[in-house]
């Protein structure tokens, strides 16, 4: 795929557009634009260390912070949850706060909810789109989310697990910024989590969403004594 100087393919209704660093993830902007995908290699180091953890250690816990907050409240969570300090843990905090900037600055919001979830059941196994105008998602731990073409959305729609057709996964590090159902230009990408029910899995993922009525109340350095 050609890139242009700021990482994205030339301008066009591309529904899926793939790029090459977070900047590159403004295309989801764009009319027509559905997903945008940043396929990335975190650190080996990162993913042999979150293996390791006990999955009881791993955060779990959604927050309404300013980017500006975001390392000082990811931070507080994970000190909550156990998980050990140290250089790995330092890189995910951070990497949790780019995201969070680069999020807000792409959907324009002073505030973003930050959902990081210790998952080891099928949550959200059904195909679906999300009720949200955009959302970002990144799995740091565990197989990561799946999704369809646009060509074959409506097939899998009907047919859930009965479906056949083609799926796209994506790999763990690998970022999406998904349009849903509340986007105006666009129908919204289907998807959904890997079924993990019995195989003793736990994933770590990050959600990104714009606030909304169902946001936690702003965090504040009170939030965390």
């Amino acid at each position: 795929m050609i890139l242009n100087r700021a990482g994205l393919p030339p301008a066009g209704d591309q529904p899926v557009v793939e790029c090459r660093d977070p900047a590159g993830l403004s295309a989801i902007t764009r009319p027509g634009t559905a997903l945008a995908l940043w396929r990335r290699q975190p650190p080996s180091a990162l993913i042999e260390w979150l293996a390791a953890q006990d999955a009881q250690q791993l955060p779990h816990s959604r927050l309404l912070v300013r980017p500006a907050d975001t390392r000082r409240a990811v931070t507080s969570v994970m000190e909550q949850s156990g998980l050990p300090a140290g250089p790995m843990r330092d890189w995910l905090i951070g990497d949790i706060e780019a995201l969070t900037r680069a999020f807000a600055a792409i959907t324009a919001n002073e505030t973003v909810d930050i959902r990081l979830e210790a998952v080891s059941h099928d949550s959200c196994w059904k195909f679906h789109r999300d009720y949200v105008p955009v959302r970002l998602l990144t799995t740091y731990r565990g197989p990561a989310t799946e999704w369809v073409a646009p060509a074959h959305a409506e097939a899998a729609l009907q047919a859930q697990k009965d479906y056949d057709g083609p799926i796209e996964r994506l790999e763990a590090g690998d970022v999406a910024i998904f349009k849903g159902k509340m986007a105006a230009d666009a129908d919204g990408i289907v998807h959904r989590s890997p079924p993990i029910a019995g195989t003793g899995q736990t994933r770590l993922l990050l959600c990104l969403n714009s606030p909304s009525d169902v946001s936690p109340e702003p965090w504040t350095s009170s939030s965390s004594e």
